[in-house]
């Protein structure tokens, strides 16, 4: 007995259709091109998953800079001094305290400075 497509062909075909629902002109209508358009369209999105990480990266060390030459330092000489305290904060949490606590940030400028100078 041979296999039949229709029921898993319709099945694909839907599946196509309902992703590339809200797109401009025929690619919420044609299958042919909204297929292209879907497969594009995802691979934006994989690839946007992976830049987002690089771009939060970038903010967070544009807001601890910012904040330590506030502070008279610079972001590397910033670093190195919480390194050599030994405080270990992510880049993602020392860019809240800058934004949030600049009292609290200011004491860790005034330990990593110290951390420095020794």
């Amino acid at each position: 007995m041979r296999i039949k497509r229709a029921v898993n062909a319709v099945k694909k075909r839907r599946k196509i259709m309902k992703l590339s629902k809200g797109y401009f002109g025929s690619k919420s209508r044609s299958y042919r091109i909204a297929r292209e358009a879907v497969m594009k369209s995802q691979m934006y999105a994989f690839i946007g998953r992976r830049l987002k990480k690089r771009d939060f990266r970038k903010l967070w060390i544009a807001r601890i800079n910012a904040a330590a030459r506030m502070n008279g330092m610079s972001y590397s000489t910033f670093m190195h001094g919480l390194k050599v305290s030994g405080i270990n904060l992510n880049r993602k949490v020392l860019a809240d305290i800058a934004v949030k606590d600049a009292a609290g940030f200011k004491a860790l400028a005034e330990t990593a400075q110290k951390a420095v100078a020794q």
